[in-house]
């Protein structure tokens, strides 16, 4: 190791020199920018995102935000291209290029292609002076003063603005299509950001017990029913079955320390009225939202027909909503 080397000042300088360059990228946006979101707003076919060596993986994260947002993409590899991967340019596709210097041999070999081709090419380069930048159609310029690594060479500060570029892009372009959080949910079915933009209350209540005792129950049976529940609750209902309150293991509790007779007692004489609720049809976030607000770990299911169930906290962590 180097002596004499500040660790926290290297990194802390990285940062400040990626974040500079952020900065700057922002006064390079003009009217090209707006064109590029155009043309790819209405085209028909895929964006098809192309680029060598490290730029080649910042396309495949284009791609990929492309893809999760509503615009259709694919990632070709610049050097695959000339072995055959060409063939899944489609007529009605818009190239992109990513590349910092616009010179790398085998973006100039594409070029040739997508130019006999005749699909709109669009570049993103950090150098206006290349050949691609000469060649495409629309110019995206994401020029750097220097890379944060101490030689200047590796691809640190240009492939940051090369992400936040196509980030810009594509929120832009998902606020032209107005993308939803639904439609956000239709492509994200999965993993946790999935699961709280579409899982529901209805998707969980129902595999737990509906403990009920009727208002007139005695303590012990109201025990007895929380017990073998295992909810921490009951509901308290009428004879038709509407929810008239709820009795919680912490009720039990609070009325124990007050040392009083329980002789007698009843599900009327300890329930809450006013239980919090949630409707069956709410997303399951939501009723997550209700039990840190009001600090408790079960809500009440409602619906059309009055009491449906309990949804417990222990619901939403076995989904990984928590």
């Amino acid at each position: 190791m180097s002596k004499g080397i500040n660790i926290l000042e290297t990194g802390r300088n990285t940062i400040r020199m990626e974040a500079a360059s952020v900065a700057a990228l922002e006064g390079l946006l003009d009217e090209a920018f707006e064109k590029a979101v155009k043309l790819i707003f209405a085209c028909k076919g895929r964006v098809v995102v192309s680029g060598i060596g490290k730029s080649a993986i910042i396309a495949q994260k284009i791609v990929a935000t492309f893809n999760s947002t509503g615009t259709p993409s694919i990632f070709l590899h610049a050097a695959d291209a000339i072995h055959g991967d060409l063939g899944m340019v489609q007529e009605q596709d818009i190239v992109l290029i990513v590349s910092k210097s616009g010179e790398s041999p085998e973006v100039k070999m594409l070029l040739s292609f997508i130019r006999n081709f005749g699909n709109p090419l669009v570049a993103m380069v950090g150098n206006l002076q290349s050949i691609l930048a000469k060649q495409a159609a629309i110019v995206l310029n994401t020029t750097v003063d220097q890379e944060a690594c101490l030689n200047n060479l590796a691809p640190t500060s240009s492939t940051t603005a090369q992400m936040v570029m196509g980030d810009a892009l594509a929120v832009t372009l998902m606020e032209m299509r107005g993308f939803s959080s639904k439609d956000f949910a239709r492509f994200h079915p999965g993993g946790t950001l999935g699961k709280k933009l579409y899982l529901r209350v209805q998707d969980l209540y129902i595999h737990n017990e509906r403990p009920r005792v009727p208002i007139s129950a005695t303590l012990r049976e109201v025990i007895m029913e929380i017990t073998s529940k295992r909810l921490g609750a009951t509901a308290v209902t009428d004879d038709e079955g509407a929810l008239l309150g709820i009795v919680t293991d912490g009720d039990l509790r609070r009325m124990l320390e007050k040392n009083i007779n329980t002789d007698g007692m009843t599900a009327r004489d300890i329930m809450t009225t006013r239980p919090k609720t949630v409707e069956v049809e709410a997303l399951a976030i939501e009723a997550l939202d209700l039990m840190r607000t009001y600090d408790i770990t079960q809500l009440v299911v409602t619906g059309a027909t009055g009491y449906m169930g309990f949804i417990h906290l222990h619901d939403l962590i076995r989904e990984g909503i928590i």
